[in-house]
């Protein structure tokens, strides 16, 4: 993917505003990413989601993909307590166990760079902007 990236704004993340507005449950889907999600699973592709939020996000974070249009997954990774150590680590870390239970990832998408830096990226790797935030 080439091409030009502008960054409007973009600031650290700040945990504390973030879960704020994560409790919301009001995150609305990318189209793209929403037309990209549907398309996967009606070539049989299994979708997972890894994320770097919290545990104890989990039922907020289901019900905000629920609403958003994302309907079904295979898997919802989320940072438990035991996890340590920077979002690349973790997230390498639950790709590496999902293609040790037998699965191959074809494709890692995200818009950070820590969700397709690391290991057990799969085959293909895509950036998404976000001019909102980023993870340092």
């Amino acid at each position: 993917m080439g091409g030009v990236v502008l960054v409007l704004w973009a600031e650290a993340l700040n945990l504390t505003r973030a879960n704020s507005w994560v409790y919301e449950g009001k995150a609305p889907a990318q189209p793209e990413s929403l037309k990209l999600y549907k398309k996967l699973l009606s070539l049989g592709i299994k979708v997972v989601f890894i994320t770097g939020r919290s545990e104890a996000l989990r039922n907020v974070t289901t019900e905000n993909l629920h609403n958003a249009g994302f309907h079904t997954w295979e898997k919802l990774n989320l940072r438990g307590s035991s996890d340590t150590g920077t979002a690349v680590v973790f997230k390498s870390n639950a790709r590496k166990k999902l293609e040790k239970s037998g699965y191959r990832i074809v494709g890692n998408i995200g818009d950070q760079w820590s969700d397709i830096l690391g290991t057990n990226v799969g085959n293909r790797t895509f950036k998404l902007p976000n001019p909102i935030y980023y993870v340092s």
